[in-house]
């Protein structure tokens, strides 16, 4: 694959998250009638975005969000996260989740600490 493509760089972050959360990858990067998302796994959908060259901002755009929260529900997935990072030498990526997630995630490490 072409080190210069776009296709390049978005499939090694999509490989990058499917290592990261235990996930795999959606064939086609979710292009198909129904298997949306770039990453998927039984209760999540990640949509990943990735700079083709080192950046210091990145902008979100509601329609990727909104989008994304539908399709979650179209695929019968509880959570969904837009994952992004700042290029190529930066291999951290930053997961962007709603409030309702957040506070989910949030109350479950709650209870983690109650019980130990």
């Amino acid at each position: 694959m072409n080190k210069k493509s776009t296709r390049y760089y978005s499939s090694r972050q999509e490989k990058q998250i499917a290592k990261a959360t235990g996930s795999k990858l959606q064939p086609n990067s979710g292009a198909t009638l129904f298997r949306k998302g770039d990453v998927i796994n039984e209760d999540w959908l990640f949509e990943a975005k990735t700079c083709m060259k080192e950046q210091e901002s990145f902008s979100i755009k509601k329609e990727w969000l909104s989008k994304l929260k539908q399709e979650a529900f179209a695929m019968n997935r509880e959570f969904y996260a837009l994952v992004f990072n700042f290029g190529t030498k930066n291999e951290t990526n930053y997961y962007v989740l709603d409030e309702k997630i957040f506070k989910q995630i949030l109350s479950l490490l709650e209870e983690l600490e109650n019980d130990e």
